[in-house]
């Protein structure tokens, strides 16, 4: 076939072989574009449910297959081109920079792929999710850290296929020792903080979704990069903190080992309230809310102040969120309650007024 090849390369002009060469490169990825474009609608318009891995094959690689392909057969044809000595070499090296440029594209969302996979053998979406957000989290810092890697060893050897960047390197290597020490300073804090991140992936004092108190800020760990972590505060700002913040300084994680947790509940009434009858009204409100995970509901007088005295209704729920929306039901409730049947024992100031004398007013007039 290749001598076949070169007879008929030697049969045309230089100018003609040389665009039917290109034209064949590019027919072949057009070709290739239809059949991806083709299984793309495929599977757009069957919509099916859950997790296919050739879906998740065809999303994440049809765009960089697009190039990749023609680029592959452009190198592997290029030596039949009928090109001058002088534009060869520069032909070649440009040729395999985009090649290797296309290669480590495929090869990050290659990394997407694995993470489809991931993701759908560790179902995100159930109320006990602590094994998975611990997965996501080691998964999420690995593939950052992985297309960092792919991103510095590409540029590493686009430079290396320059013959004046090699030379240019040999000639520093009498000056690395004291560059190295220079750039250790200067790198000093982002080096500090990509291990604060492996440190954060594989002991895991935080993971995504969470729920932290940071700062006096309650919110969801929405994001772990290499650098930093983006907490997603209850009223939809972002709290942005450097990855190295959670190693150095303490913090409240409220779903550490598990999202179950306790609300409270305080009120402060009369003296006259009937606790027990109060303690049943809970008892009722927790067995008809759907917030409540049966777990801890109690009332207890905790304090007695001067006017008043303190009760602590106890809750539990499955997580934060719901303990809040919990709080909140119950504190409504038993309030509404009380001043619907038993309004006397609301908090209220009590005055002692004592009887008049027959002692005349300093100003009759008044």
């Amino acid at each position: 076939m290749r001598e076949g090849i070169n007879t008929l390369s030697k049969q045309l002009p230089p100018w003609l072989w040389n665009m039917a060469v290109i034209a064949f490169v590019l027919l072949i990825g057009f070709i290739f574009k239809l059949i991806i474009t083709a299984l793309l609608n495929y599977y757009k318009n069957k919509k099916e449910a859950g997790y296919s891995f050739f879906r998740s094959l065809v999303t994440h690689l049809s765009r960089p297959l697009n190039h990749f392909i023609p680029l592959l057969t452009l190198n592997i044809i290029l030596p039949s081109l009928a090109l001058k000595e002088v534009y060869e070499g520069n032909a070649k090296r440009w040729a395999g920079i985009l090649l290797l440029i296309s290669f480590a594209s495929l090869i990050m969302n290659g990394i997407r792929i694995l993470e489809d996979y991931v993701y759908h053998k560790y179902d995100f979406n159930k109320a006990d999710n602590l094994k998975e957000r611990k997965i996501r989290t080691q998964l999420q810092f690995i593939r950052k850290l992985a297309t960092v890697l792919i991103i510095l060893i590409t540029i590493s050897l686009i430079l290396l296929s320059f013959d004046s960047v090699r030379r240019l390197g040999a000639g520093l290597l009498t000056g690395v020792g004291i560059g190295g020490i220079i750039i250790g300073f200067a790198a000093q804090k982002s080096l500090g903080n990509l291990l604060a991140g492996f440190q954060i992936a594989f002991t895991q004092p935080i993971r995504i979704d969470d729920v932290l108190v940071v700062e006096g800020e309650w919110g969801r760990v929405e994001d772990i990069t290499l650098t930093y972590v983006v907490l997603n505060i209850w009223d939809q700002r972002r709290l942005i903190l450097p990855i190295n913040y959670f190693i150095e300084k303490p913090f409240q994680n409220w779903t550490r080992t598990t999202s179950e947790i306790l609300g409270t509940v305080f009120l402060y009434v009369d003296y006259t309230v009937p606790v027990d009858i109060l303690r049943t009204e809970l008892t009722r409100l927790l067995n008809e809310s759907p917030l409540w995970d049966k777990r801890v509901g109690i009332l207890q007088v905790t304090d007695v102040k001067q006017n008043t005295i303190e009760l602590r209704a106890l809750v539990s729920a499955a997580n934060s969120s719901q303990a809040f929306d919990l709080r909140c039901y119950i504190r409504e409730n038993l309030v509404k309650y009380l001043g619907a049947n038993y309004p006397d024992s609301l908090p209220k100031n009590r005055y002692t007024i004592d009887a008049f004398t027959d002692k005349p007013m300093d100003n009759p007039a008044v």
